[in-house]
């Protein structure tokens, strides 16, 4: 997702030359996406009730992989190709532990599916392409196509109670980053953008990064995505936490309305120092910590800080599905 005004220059894109694959083919396989949520939906006072972004082609019946948070609890999605063609599509599925979304076209795309690239994780300084799908309508050849590198390959802790234990970030940053396709130097897809981010390098000047779930992820979780529509495990505990990393630790910035954190008495404002018995130095900390006490309705202990006064709350977590809105088939 970013703003819908963007193009790519024309000396940032990539040129077919320089690639061993056929590019315009493979730009060919990357889609708009478009979604609705019901104002009444959980994720809608966070994410709005209308979401833009990119896909990606994988399978020859119109399976289009994406970033999750664009087709959430979506009651009517819109895949349009770079010939034009607009489908409707259908929210197959979304796993929160990677943040993949999978959408199955309804209709006959007409559009290239990319290979899958490997398991192993690419080396940094590999050399990328980037791919969004321009809002404007116009061929991702065009203007959507970034040639960027791989610029580091290390842990991302989401607010959201979100971890990837290796993520990879790669610079200059594309414009519109949710859901954009990461195309590797063989033409298959490595990874699925999801967010940009800002760094200060060594001299305090700002880099923008994107920052893209590894396509390696997929491969374990795919078959239960498209079977189950959701990967065949118990689910994590969730405690409907939003927090960030400061100086003087983590810190709770806000809480899901009627989840588990707002019912224990946890507030906006409140410093977490520990949980299940254990201290949690930052947000990578506390999620692995809360995953490893067991499966959705565990009860946990959560050490607060709050006016100066520490103590500890009893929080019964929950199945973050269960408080999301089901896709539903037209």
């Amino acid at each position: 997702m970013a703003d819908e005004d963007w193009t790519i220059p024309a000396e940032m894109r990539p040129d077919p030359a320089d690639y061993r694959f056929d590019l315009a083919r493979t730009l060919a396989s990357v889609v708009s996406i478009k979604s609705r949520v019901p104002a009444d939906a959980f994720s809608a006072r966070t994410l709005g009730t209308e979401r833009e972004g990119s896909g990606v082609v994988i399978g020859a019946k119109g399976l289009v992989l994406t970033i999750g948070y664009l087709i959430g609890e979506a009651d009517s999605i819109w895949i349009t190709t770079a010939t034009g063609r607009v489908v409707q599509g259908h929210g197959l599925a979304y796993d929160f532990e990677t943040g993949f979304g999978l959408v199955q076209a309804l209709g006959r795309l007409e559009a290239p599916a990319i290979p899958l690239g490997a398991a192993a994780l690419p080396e940094a300084g590999t050399n990328t392409v980037l791919a969004a799908a321009p809002h404007s309508g116009r061929h991702a050849a065009e203007g959507g196509a970034l040639a960027c590198s791989i610029v580091a390959k290390e842990p991302f802790a989401g607010y959201w109670e979100y971890l990837l234990e290796e993520a990879l970030f790669t610079a200059p940053a594309h414009p519109s980053w949710g859901g954009a396709a990461l195309i590797g130097e063989d033409g298959s897809l490595i990874g699925i953008g999801s967010l940009v981010l800002q760094h200060r390098d060594s001299k305090g000047r700002r880099l923008d990064l994107n920052m893209a779930v590894p396509i390696g992820l997929l491969h374990p979780i795919l078959d239960d995505m498209t079977s189950f529509g959701r990967v065949n495990k118990p689910a994590r505990p969730w405690l409907g936490l939003y927090c960030a990393d400061q100086e003087e630790g983590i810190i709770v910035a806000s809480v899901a309305s009627k989840g588990p954190a707002e019912k224990a008495g946890i507030r906006a404002g409140d410093r977490i120092v520990g949980i299940g018995g254990e201290d949690a130095a930052d947000l990578a900390a506390l999620w692995r910590r809360l995953w490893s006490l067991g499966q959705a309705g565990v009860t946990v202990q959560v050490a607060v800080e709050r006016d100066g006064r520490r103590f500890s709350l009893p929080v019964t977590s929950a199945d973050r599905t269960s408080f999301m809105k089901a896709p539903r088939l037209h």
